[in-house]
């Protein structure tokens, strides 16, 4: 007996992978500072949870496939706020933004079939490809350039007559990096020019600083029929255990085929669901707190890591990663040892290794992706601790 291909290729999490050798250091002692997984420290909103104890159906039942309409209606007076009109038919509720990727790709592209992405990229996006039999093609961008995209010429030189897509995330993850109106507008000519959908992940697109502001591929004018961006509540109200996101496009045909994959899963889960709506209903400024904590938290870890001016990274505009560049031979050999051989005063931090960011093999091999997730006195700690880590790695 045999597992399939796709089975021993899917890429292990980055995120992830070391959570065995983390649990080992628990195990003897160590305390550690988790910075490898975007996994917000800000309370779920009450609304959330009291909205759910208030459910007084005496059946769970099955859903609507594409969700609750209730839920929709919440998102489309969201999204009026940012001036980007929707219908409900423009909606699919999925499990999650994982989902929203995952059915996207079945939905543009046939196996062996390309989607264009910028790298480094959400790690996941690695496993929806091998799950959907898409091909990722990867443009390079650098962290000396804050990894903003390069040249439009040079994008064009990677389509292909199997080219289907171009898809970027925005503020992105992992970088924190806010593509500029300007490079999303030559993104969508491109996508027009040679025939293709533009695909956005937006989850990130309320946490924004230093003045800056997302646009999103929702209000590109004229590309109605190509646009389809991903979307979740889990870090937009903290809630990343409910597994709520949406597909959302104004492209009718796109919208069914959604559906279908949709109603062969059944149903997101109703409850969550219940929950969202509750959280799509509070006024805009509950963002404005939250919004000066993440970039409090920016400040405090950038400012302490280019103590070492020997770590390469720019301040990032938007989400809540940053992508550093390290004086390291290895990112996966480094995050290992500092969970296995270093701790500071039994203290420690875990990182997420560079190249689970990328589909190119060797990239990223001396980077880091780290997650402000933690409170400002933790996070400022940690960083501390991260930089004696890194100088004793190269002392070894």
């Amino acid at each position: 007996m045999k597992i399939s291909k796709r089975g021993k290729e899917i890429q292990e999490s980055p995120i992830r992978k070391l959570a065995g050798i983390a649990n080992a250091a628990k195990a003897r002692g160590v305390q550690i500072y988790h910075l490898n997984i975007g996994q917000p420290d800000v309370p779920t909103p009450d609304v959330f949870y009291k909205s759910i104890e208030h459910y007084s159906e005496k059946v769970l039942a099955y859903g609507p496939s594409d969700g609750l309409p209730e839920l929709k209606d919440a998102m489309i007076d969201y999204f009026a706020n940012y001036n980007i009109p929707l219908k409900k038919e423009h909606i699919v509720i999925t499990v999650g933004g994982s989902e929203a990727v995952s059915f996207g790709f079945a939905v543009i592209a046939d196996p062996g079939d390309e989607v264009i992405v910028p790298e480094p990229f959400y790690t996941n996006y690695n496993g929806f490809a091998t799950l959907t039999g898409v091909t990722l093609v990867p443009i390079e961008t650098k962290a000396e350039t804050g990894f903003h995209l390069p040249d439009i010429g040079e994008i064009e030189k990677k389509i292909t007559p199997r080219t289907r897509a171009i898809l970027i995330c925005s503020p992105n993850n992992p970088t924190g990096t806010i593509f500029t109106e300007a490079e999303i507008r030559q993104l969508a000519q491109l996508a027009k020019k040679h025939d293709l959908f533009l695909v956005a992940d937006e989850v990130y697109k309320e946490f924004t600083y230093d003045g800056e502001k997302h646009f999103s591929i929702l209000e590109l004018e004229g590309m109605e029929d190509r646009v389809i961006v991903m979307d979740s509540i889990s870090k937009r109200y903290s809630a990343c255990g409910a597994r709520i996101g949406a597909v959302i496009s104004r492209n009718t045909e796109v919208m069914q085929s959604i559906l279908k994959f949709a109603q062969a899963r059944l149903c997101p889960a109703t409850l969550d669901q219940v929950g969202a709506i509750a959280a799509y209903r509070l006024p805009m400024d509950y963002f404005k707190d939250i919004k000066l904590e993440y970039q409090e938290r920016r400040d405090i870890l950038c400012d302490t890591l280019t103590v070492n001016k020997d770590i390469v990274l720019q301040k990032p505009k938007g989400a809540f990663y940053i992508m550093a560049k390290l004086p390291i031979d290895d990112a996966d050999n480094f995050a290992r040892w500092m969970l296995e051989s270093f701790n500071e005063n039994g203290e420690t931090v875990m990182v997420a290794p560079g190249p689970g960011f990328y589909s190119t093999p060797g990239k990223g091999k001396q980077e880091v992706r780290m997650a402000y997730v933690l409170e400002t006195q933790k996070l400022a700690k940690a960083a501390r601790i991260f930089l004696k880590g890194l100088e004793q790695y190269n002392r070894r």
